[in-house]
């Protein structure tokens, strides 16, 4: 902070006894130390007030960062990037309109009919495929016989 050496700590020191005396000296010293320790502590004060700001302005950056994360939603982004000005969106929802109108008007126009009478079809389920037994391997057809039908062959 300052730059004082040794050399110049003497001549205050000396100027010091002949000014002030032998006397008064060590209750000057100890004042001066005081008011560096006041000096010191106000300091001290002062710079963790500031790191109090810091770290509050800091948490408040990453508490914007969380909460940026939390309401990420990959749909708006998508739809910000493909399109941002929503001209795509405004288009659909025209012809959306359109189309509910029309599905309207047709069911309005066709009689209703029984609705328990039509059940949805049910689902075949898949069932994995069975690994074959030795007698029942796959025969290769020969490549003159792929052409040939049932009829070619009687």
């Amino acid at each position: 902070m300052f730059d004082i050496g040794w050399s110049e700590i003497a001549i205050i020191a000396m100027i010091a006894l002949v000014v002030i005396g032998p006397k008064d000296l060590p209750k000057v010293l100890k004042t001066i130390g005081q008011w560096v320790g006041k000096a010191r502590a106000i300091t001290r004060e002062f710079q963790k007030g500031v790191e109090d700001v810091i770290k509050e302005s800091e948490l408040d950056e990453v508490r914007d960062q969380i909460n940026s994360v939390k309401n990420f939603s990959i749909e708006d982004q998508v739809k910000e990037t493909v399109d941002p000005d929503s001209e795509l969106a405004d288009a659909f929802d025209v012809t959306m309109d359109e189309n509910m109108a029309e599905t309207e008007v047709e069911e309005k126009a066709a009689p209703e009919k029984g609705k328990s009478a039509k059940k949805p079809a049910a689902k075949a389920k898949a069932e994995p495929a069975k690994p074959l037994a030795a007698s029942e391997k796959p025969t290769i057809a020969a490549p003159e016989e792929v052409g040939e039908t049932d009829k070619d062959k009687a």
